[in-house]
């Protein structure tokens, strides 16, 4: 059975290109448009990895990931931060958030592929 994805971003052009790349790869993917939609999916499904943006409306990343490693079912699950921030100030609060790891936008789609079957084969 193909490993699942949720992929948590309020652009929907950028969110196309992920579940693109990531179905290409054999992925099954959901969508979400914020933190807040991505959280109610979490809930309702355990997903093997969480792709989420940072800086969205009702629910930014950082909130997201603090809330899905509140719950028992995604202590361990891998999360990762796709977003424009780069500083290592961000990083670090991502990291203290529970994120597991950080791409940068614009994002390189045979990249993202490569860290994803790296993180979840």
């Amino acid at each position: 059975m193909a490993k699942t994805i949720l992929a948590v971003d309020d652009s929907g052009s950028l969110r196309q290109m992920v579940v693109f790349s990531l179905r290409a790869a054999g992925y099954q993917v959901t969508e979400a448009v914020d933190g807040q939609d991505g959280l109610e999916k979490a809930k309702s499904q355990v997903f093997d990895l969480v792709l989420t943006d940072q800086n969205m409306p009702r629910m930014d990343g950082f909130t997201l990931i603090r809330s899905l490693r509140a719950l028992a079912s995604y202590q361990k699950v891998p999360i990762l931060v796709l977003t424009t921030e780069s500083s290592d100030e961000m990083k670090a609060k991502g990291r203290a958030a529970g994120a597991n790891g950080w791409l940068v936008k614009p994002f390189d789609p045979q990249r993202l592929t490569e860290v994803v079957k790296k993180v979840i084969g």
